[in-house]
């Protein structure tokens, strides 16, 4: 499938499955995987739509849902391995989407040999898509994005996150604002100049391999807090995301100290 064709699909999955949903749930519609952490039949639904739609066209390849690692044992060590993949996030930031929240997103990305080559966020109540291509940029609903100029002040640089880090102020930057709980926002606010880092705790892949590749093809990073790449292949806490390759150094150590790590 082109790349427009699989926007298309998951454009079409989420105003089918997704929107017709929002603010409208059901209480026997929204289920909890673990304390805190919900799912809804929406989730479920756009998953199996989108999964069966890849399957179809690239029946080799392996498909990485979030929703089937629940029930499918060993996907995980299976991706790990796989040559061609595909990861979804059939709605990312579930609890803004059970709560009412805007700020929600589908996610699809496509791996070659555990690298990031396509990427698509869908933002359905925004209406707003980001796609890349490896090497091809990034696009805002057609349009192409282009770096947004930062600034190398300690005061100036602005960063998120969901952590603990949320209100300090590691070295003399700004303070840490709250995140958008929600990937699939989070590093189009990156990509846009609405922050200039964000640290995550938690890796999964269908998280943050979309938003990973865009901040690339922009000239960011995406990596550990030891300096190391980001290899979605590996599960580790804590992941920091920066606008610039500068950026991502300048902050790596202060955001790690603040910490304690």
């Amino acid at each position: 499938m082109d790349t427009d064709a699989i926007l298309d699909l998951v454009k079409d999955t989420a105003a089918e499955l997704i929107t017709p949903r929002f603010r409208a749930l059901a209480e026997h519609e929204v289920m909890e995987k673990a304390p805190g952490d919900l799912v809804t039949v929406a989730d479920r639904e756009s998953e199996i739509a989108i999964t069966a739609r890849l399957r179809e066209h690239y029946p080799d390849a392996l498909i990485l849902g979030e929703e089937a690692t629940q029930t499918q044992a060993g996907l995980l060590t299976a991706f790990a391995g796989a040559e061609h993949a595909f990861t979804i996030d059939p709605v990312d930031g579930t609890k803004n989407f059970v709560n009412g929240s805007p700020d929600h997103a589908v996610m699809v990305a496509e791996l070659r040999d555990g690298h990031a080559v396509r990427g698509w966020i869908w933002q359905p109540e925004h209406q707003v898509a980001f796609v890349a291509e490896a090497g091809g940029g990034v696009y805002r609903n057609g349009e192409r994005l282009d770096a947004v100029p930062r600034s190398s002040e300690p005061a100036q640089i602005r960063g998120a996150s969901s952590t603990e880090l949320h209100g300090m102020a590691p070295g003399s930057f700004a303070e840490v604002t709250d995140s958008w709980w929600c990937a699939g926002v989070d590093y189009p606010q990156v990509l846009t100049g609405g922050v200039d880092y964000m640290l995550f705790r938690k890796d999964w892949p269908w998280d943050h391999v979309p938003g990973s590749l865009m901040v690339a093809e922009l000239g960011g990073r995406t990596g550990r807090l030891d300096g190391s790449e980001y290899n979605p292949r590996e599960r580790q806490e804590w992941l920091l995301t920066a606008a610039t390759e500068e950026l991502f150094d300048q902050v790596r150590g202060p955001v790690a100290a603040s910490m304690g790590l």
